[in-house]
């Protein structure tokens, strides 16, 4: 059987999915409340765009931006700075009985849809779109 170029196994579980979005959530109330003793990362507004899990649950990449896509590698960096806390707080909220380590990394979701867009209004593009007359 040939294996698709595009997904190197199978997706991630039920659980997996479940559990990345019970942190997404919790992660980006925890951040919109200022909850943690960071006065730098509180005065941030920053999207959770997506959690993704590791199958074991042991690890859990958080996808975040600034909000209006500014100050990108502080935000990281404060995010790690915290994460020990954040960590602590989303087991708090959610009641896993494993908090999952936390990594985060810059989305880049937003970027590829404007790549897409700027893309599909190509005049080139757009005439093979559109239908023949």
């Amino acid at each position: 059987m040939a294996k698709n170029k595009f997904h190197d196994g199978p997706g991630p579980s039920q659980r997996q999915l479940r559990v990345g979005e019970l942190i997404r959530r919790t992660l980006a109330e925890v951040l919109a409340r200022g909850d943690i003793h960071d006065p730098d990362l509180n005065r941030m507004s920053i999207t959770v765009g997506e959690v993704r899990t590791s199958p074991d649950l042991k690890i859990a990449t958080a996808y975040v931006l600034p909000l209006g896509g500014k100050g990108q590698e502080d935000v990281l960096k404060l995010l790690a700075q915290n994460k020990h806390e954040l960590r602590r707080a989303i087991g708090k909220k959610t009641g896993l009985k494993f908090t999952p380590d936390l990594r985060f990394q810059l989305d880049q979701t937003f970027d590829q849809m404007d790549e897409t867009r700027r893309m599909l209004n190509q005049d080139t593009v757009r005439q093979d779109l559109e239908p023949d007359e």
